[in-house]
């Protein structure tokens, strides 16, 4: 799993607009710096690759878990190719660490600004819009399990009555 961090999420993905953007738009320096970051990603324990952690809808195989410390959930994963990797390591890179309301309230404008889906093609396009809405129902369900365990408020002197209240 990976680390928090510091940077903020718009902070994090102008890092990568700007690295992608290094490459002026050569569509196979971008297709080999993703699959180099795919690289990068921790081997994910082969106890974890199994059908409950797959995410439907992708070309790939892509197995993804977190792991929830306090309000914060850290992303692991794998897929069986080696550019899946890369654009899992990319989604890790700007919302693993993260507090939960962020990541579910996230907006990946990355994507566009590197142009990400037209680079994929469109199965691997709607593989990784699946690989993001995943992680961020993860969130969602996390955020509503923190919900639900916060203490309600008891009121006040609950049998408290006013004179003029009988």
């Amino acid at each position: 799993m990976e680390v928090a961090t510091t940077y903020t999420i718009d902070e994090i993905q102008d890092a990568i607009v700007s690295e992608f953007g290094a490459l002026e738009g050569d569509r196979e320096a971008m297709i080999s710096y993703i699959i180099e970051l795919g690289e990068k990603i921790p081997l994910m324990n082969d106890a974890h690759k199994n059908e409950s952690n797959i995410i439907k809808g992708c070309v790939s195989t892509v197995w993804i878990i977190y792991k929830r410390e306090n309000d914060k959930l850290f992303f692991e994963g794998d897929s069986n190719t080696a550019i899946t990797k890369g654009l899992i390591s990319i989604l890790f890179r700007v919302l693993s660490g993260r507090e939960i309301r962020e990541i579910v309230n996230a907006n990946l404008y990355l994507v566009s600004k590197i142009g990400i889906l037209n680079l994929i093609g469109p199965q691997r396009s709607s593989g990784f819009g699946n690989m993001l809405s995943q992680m961020k129902a993860m969130a969602a369900a996390e955020q509503l399990q923190l919900i639900k365990k916060k203490p309600k408020r008891k009121k006040k002197n609950a049998n408290f009555r006013w004179p003029f209240q009988r």
